[in-house]
């Protein structure tokens, strides 16, 4: 039967196959039919209960499960159009030779030392 465990074991392990039909289904990776070598399959009945490994087959409805598309945030770099100009401080009144060298600077003020 099926039932959660606290360690992760051989018994853990099962094998995800995609079906003819787009089903998924789960075999396990320890248990086998003793005389075919059919592997013992993951299935619910009409309850949702767990049924037996060795009375599941693959072709069985039972065993067929709908894959649960998962929404993967994929990440991506920021476009020259997505980044807007800097704004300056208040009480600082921006220059056209302050606010040039601003924007080439990456928003950061510049310190112009005469010398």
């Amino acid at each position: 039967f099926f039932f959660p465990q606290e360690l992760f074991t051989p018994e853990c392990k099962f094998k995800e196959s995609v079906f003819e039909n787009y089903y998924v289904i789960y075999s396990s990776m320890l248990y086998r039919q003793q005389e075919s070598g059919r592997a013992w399959f993951l299935g619910l009945n009409k309850e949702g209960q767990v049924m037996k490994g060795n009375r599941v087959k693959k072709t069985k409805p039972a065993a067929h499960f709908l894959p649960k598309p998962l929404e993967v945030a994929m990440y991506r770099e920021p476009s020259l159009h997505d980044i807007g100009e800097t704004v300056p401080k208040a009480g600082v009144t921006p220059s056209k030779s302050t606010s040039a060298s601003a924007i080439m600077n990456g928003g950061k003020p510049v310190n112009k030392s005469k010398t």
